[in-house]
């Protein structure tokens, strides 16, 4: 097995970092999947257990910034267990990636490659800028763990869910500071929609209701943009609300670690079973499922 990357575009060092940090404040560890095309951080949680999961997908190949199309990586080699398994999967801790590029935010050249010192690694190499003719390097191991291939077929992409209603979220500063203050009237939160554009996020206690209406936010026609649904499972009644009670704090735990800044952000709701998070930002797409609980 081999991987080697190398980014010299500081523009796309700070996406990636970005991304990165992303998924380091939605889980501790995740299994980084190499193919030849895309770096994908895959969550595998049971939902049907209570269990969050969550599936990243960032192509190395295009990276648009400022309307200017640029490859992601200058240099990008992978070769994969054999051939026939023209893959990598490794377990890592995000936050320790994180943690590496944020200290070479300024490099000229930053090189990730797949190598073996005292247990597998992937190994961060930054050459940053100098004012004397002497170069300065910074080198980061973060230790990793090869995922033997039979359990590959774990950390394959999940299906879209035959969703009732899929609805575009409120610009997800606003959601996000609803949901910090209702969290202190309550451990739950009931998502609902409805095919019209409408989404309510409520909170109800023996001691208090409260709700936060959401309105004109447009529904996704799915097979036009995304190609994942043709959307013939929503609900045919624009005004039926399809709704998920879910864990306030896993949905805070979504809405605090956004630094993608999503050009959009969508939610599909199966009705009392789970709430499916969606971001799609240029060469970024993330989905995140919170199951939905009694």
């Amino acid at each position: 097995m081999k991987f080697r990357g190398k980014i010299t575009d500081i523009a796309y060092l700070n996406h990636f970092s970005r991304v990165i940090t992303t998924i380091s404040k939605l889980t501790k560890t995740c299994i980084l999947r190499l193919t030849t095309e895309n770096l994908f951080f895959v969550l595998s949680g049971k939902v049907t257990n209570g269990g969050v999961s969550m599936w990243c997908q960032l192509s190395q190949l295009i990276f648009c910034v400022y309307f200017i199309q640029t490859n992601c990586f200058d240099e990008y080699q992978m070769e994969g267990v054999s051939p026939e398994d023209n893959e990598i999967c490794l377990e890592v801790i995000p936050e320790n990636l994180s943690r590496a590029l944020k200290t070479i935010q300024n490099a000229k050249v930053v090189k990730i490659k797949l190598t073996k010192k005292h247990c597998p690694c992937l190994t961060v190499i930054a050459e940053l800028p100098t004012l004397s003719s002497i170069s300065r390097v910074i080198t980061h191991d973060i230790p990793v763990d090869v995922v033997p291939r039979r359990l590959w077929h774990e950390f394959k992409e999940p299906s879209m869910p035959d969703f009732n209603v899929s609805i575009c979220l409120p610009p997800l500063k606003t959601m996000k500071n609803v949901v910090d203050r209702m969290k202190n009237l309550s451990n739950f939160l009931v998502i609902e929609a409805n095919l019209s554009g409408k989404m309510n996020l409520k909170i109800e206690t023996d001691l208090v209701s409260v709700t936060t209406h959401f309105r004109d936010l447009g529904n996704p026609l799915w097979g036009d943009d995304a190609s994942l649904d043709d959307g013939s499972s929503q609900t045919r009644d624009s005004e039926v609300m399809a709704e998920a009670r879910v864990d306030i704090r896993k949905l805070q735990q979504f809405l605090m670690g956004q630094q993608v800044n999503p050009s959009k952000a969508m939610c599909n709701i199966v009705h009392q079973r789970v709430i499916h998070l969606i971001l799609l930002h240029e060469d970024v797409s993330l989905q995140y499922f919170i199951p939905a609980v009694a």
